[in-house]
Parts: C-alpha cells; sequence; structure tokens
C-alpha cells in the first residue's frame, strides 16, 4: 500500500486485495496466494470490516503454477492449430503468440496512446531487434498493470478491421472488461483453444503455452545482440512480469 501510495493497510479495499492478490499469483504459488487471502480476508472481516463475517475474497489461481506446466508451440504448430479455428479465435492465437498476451488481456488492447502504460521501469532495448514491424498496443496485465505490447503490423491490420464501433461490456470469471475487438478472449477462448490443439496435434499445452512460444522467440532475438541479464529483463518487461527470475520458467 505506501509502494503504490495507496493508503494504510487500513485503508484496503477487496478490490485493491484482489489486484494485490493477482499480482503475488503471477510470481507465488497457489499455497502462498491463499495464504495471503486468508490473512486479508481475515484482517478485513474482523479489524476493519470491509468485509461481512461471511463474506469472502474471491480466489486467485496462480500463474505460476500454469506456467510450469505449460509448454511453447513451433510456428508450424500454431498454424496447425489456427486451421481449426474460426477467423474469431484464430486471430486471437495469433496475437497471444506473436505479443506474448494472456488470454484475458485480450479484452482490453487498446492501440497506442488511449491508455497511458503505468509507470514501471523500461529497459532501453525492450522491443529491440523485432524481426518484423509492429505497431504498438496496451494491454491491461495482472494486478491492473497496463503494458505496451507490440504486434505485427500486417495482424495489427487484420486487428482493427475488427474493431466495434462501440466498445462492448463483457463478464469473464466475475470480472467486468470492456473490449473493443470483435475477437475471443478469456476463460472461453482458453478452452476453445484447447480444443483445437487436441484436434490438431493431439494435445494442448493450454494457451498459456503461446507466451512461452513468444517468450523463447524473443530471448532468441535478443541473445546474439544484449548480454544475457539484459534479455532477461527485456523480454520479463514484455511480459508483464517485470522479475527476471520468472521469465525462467518461461525458457525452460
Amino acid at each position: 500500500m505506501k509502494e503504490n501510495r495507496m493508503g494504510g493497510l487500513r485503508d484496503l479495499t477487496p478490490e485493491d486485495a484482489k489486484s494485490y492478490l493477482e499480482l503475488r499469483a503471477s510470481e507465488n504459488s497457489q499455497s502462498t496466494v491463499d495464504m495471503d487471502r486468508q490473512a486479508l480476508q481475515c484482517m478485513m472481516q474482523h479489524v476493519t470490516h470491509k468485509l461481512g463475517v461471511k463474506e469472502n475474497l474471491d480466489v486467485v489461481k496462480s500463474e505460476l503454477e500454469t506456467i510450469e506446466k505449460s509448454r511453447s508451440y513451433t510456428p508450424e504448430q500454431v498454424h496447425r492449430i489456427t486451421e481449426h479455428q474460426t477467423d474469431r479465435h484464430a486471430i486471437s492465437t495469433e496475437i497471444c503468440h506473436k505479443a506474448g498476451l494472456r488470454a484475458h488481456e485480450l479484452y482490453t488492447l487498446r492501440p497506442s496512446g488511449e491508455v497511458q502504460p503505468s509507470p514501471r521501469e523500461v529497459h532501453p532495448d525492450k522491443f529491440s531487434n523485432m524481426t518484423e514491424k509492429t505497431k504498438c498496443y496496451t494491454v491491461i496485465g495482472k494486478g491492473g498493470l497496463i503494458r505496451e505490447v507490440r504486434i505485427p503490423s500486417q495482424l495489427a491490420a487484420r486487428l482493427e478491421l475488427r474493431k466495434l464501433d462501440v466498445p462492448k461490456n463483457v463478464s469473464d470469471r466475475g470480472i467486468n472488461y470492456k473490449s473493443s475487438y470483435d475477437i475471443a478472449a478469456g476463460h472461453r477462448f482458453s478452452d476453445a483453444f484447447s480444443k483445437a490443439s487436441d484436434r490438431a496435434l493431439g494435445y494442448s499445452n493450454g494457451a498459456h503455452g503461446l507466451r512461452h512460444s513468444y517468450a523463447q522467440n524473443r530471448y532468441e532475438q535478443l541473445a546474439n545482440n544484449l548480454p544475457r541479464l539484459d534479455v532477461m529483463k527485456c523480454v520479463s518487461q514484455e511480459l508483464g512480469h517485470f522479475r527476471p527470475e520468472i521469465t525462467e520458467v518461461y525458457l525452460r
């Protein structure tokens, strides 16, 4: 709370608690996230009374455990998967593969300039040495952090053809989003992706495997031009983790 200038611990709201738990979930095991949730919940029930005695904070799933289970796809495998998808789902698969997005972040895509990124450390070589011309967008990630992402220009042009005249409100797993594009996203996209992968490949590493592909591709693009520590910082920031040690898991 102090680090983000959000007041004291007693000022914590259920929404603040959820954002904090989402950040913790990106870097910690499920048991750690659950212990944090129970501690905050107890405080808010019995000390600050921001929750009723019978009210609970939502369970937040550990992304770290999802990362550890996932593996990357080759470009050929991604292409085979998209052949088993509708255009609306295929473009989402391609964006996640080329820009390293989480499934729910697809809901929050905005062209650069419409939304300002959160003030965080930015490595000077972030997004350098990309093999394709790109267009800049922003997405809202874990804990409400807004970061820049890059989408290849040809793919971005296809995305803009699917822009809605009026953004639509969408609810996914109890979270409300305002989506600007007619593309698949969130839990339904993840489920549909796994089914398409099963049909195309005979197995699925989940949509999160597309982020593994992005991390490994970017590592290869940067490795011959920067020291390893700088490579890890760049890839970590592009993924929205801001901790290079988490990126190590993606490179296994």
